[in-house]
């Protein structure tokens, strides 16, 4: 598994500080221990910045802005047709970031699939330029909750968008964010029957919650009546608690040896530098491209 610490994709939608060893440390968790996963620094591959470019030789601009990821992107940011190139491209800077390792299984949510699809388009094209296959396709791993909405209601839960439940919260964190979460508008008395279907609340359950046959109780219970918002956002908070509490003990343990991270990030981005080099001068030489 190999994991970008992004440091030019951030640019791409608004200008922000880059990641600093601390924040870097959200990287290393229970979830990606670094002898399994090499976690690197975007911006130390300058392979991936020489396949962007060449990549855009692959797709048209007219193509890149049919991109559903991109479209939904471009209305939320408010650019209109003041788009930046570099956002507009940011699908072939993907396509980078994917094949350069010469991934064939991607985790993502399910908006951003449009991007590997694109990839895919990207790598199909290459291989009949250079008459053989030089690189893979990718599958979407799609979580069986592929998107989760803001706790504000709104379509996706965003960190820029200041609507979601960042995995360093505190328990107070996590409460405030549960409690501001939508449910149903409708629901205006516990003894209600309530909608399900659209409930924040329940979205989240049914992502995290492993009592599933609890869930289905509380759904039930919720439709027929008699089930306040307050009981479910209890239990929400708690589950998140649960989940959230070793993360962030874990993070914060490791964020306290700044040297530890700054190691773990030299030695994968050396290795990663490695293979995405080879990826890159695999690609040029099936084009015929001089290169010394």
């Amino acid at each position: 598994m190999n994991r970008l610490a992004a440091r030019l994709h951030i640019c791409l939608g608004r200008l922000q500080s880059l990641p600093s060893a601390r924040r870097s440390s959200g990287a290393i968790d229970n979830a990606h221990d670094p002898a399994l996963t090499t976690i690197c620094v975007q911006s130390a591959l300058p392979a991936l910045a020489e396949l962007t470019l060449l990549y855009l030789n692959f797709v048209t601009v007219a193509r890149l802005e049919r991109n559903p990821t991109i479209k939904d992107e471009i209305q939320a940011r408010g650019f209109g047709r003041d788009i930046p190139a570099g956002f507009l491209c940011y699908p072939a800077a993907q396509a980078a970031d994917i094949t350069a390792f010469r991934a064939t299984l991607v985790p993502v949510g399910e908006d951003q699939a449009p991007l590997i699809e694109q990839t895919n388009e990207i790598v199909r094209r290459l291989n009949r330029q250079a008459g053989r296959e030089i690189l893979p396709e990718a599958t979407a791993l799609i979580p069986q909750v592929g998107r989760l909405p803001g706790v504000d209601g709104r379509a996706k839960m965003s960190k820029s968008g200041g609507n979601a439940v960042p995995l360093s919260a505190s328990d107070t964190e996590i409460a405030a964010a549960v409690q501001r979460m939508y449910t149903d508008p409708g629901h205006l008395r516990a003894s209600d029957p309530g909608r399900v279907e659209g409930n924040v609340v329940f979205t989240y359950l049914d992502a995290f919650d492993p009592d599933r046959e609890a869930v289905a109780a509380l759904k039930a219970h919720y439709r027929r009546g008699g089930l306040g918002d307050s009981a479910l956002k209890t239990r929400l908070t708690g589950v998140l608690r649960d989940l959230l509490g070793p993360i962030r003990e874990r993070r914060a343990e490791i964020a306290r040896d700044a040297d530890h991270v700054m190691d773990v990030l030299r030695t994968g981005t050396a290795r990663a530098k490695a293979i995405t080099a080879e990826t890159r001068d695999a690609v040029q030489d099936a084009l015929g491209m001089f290169r010394f």
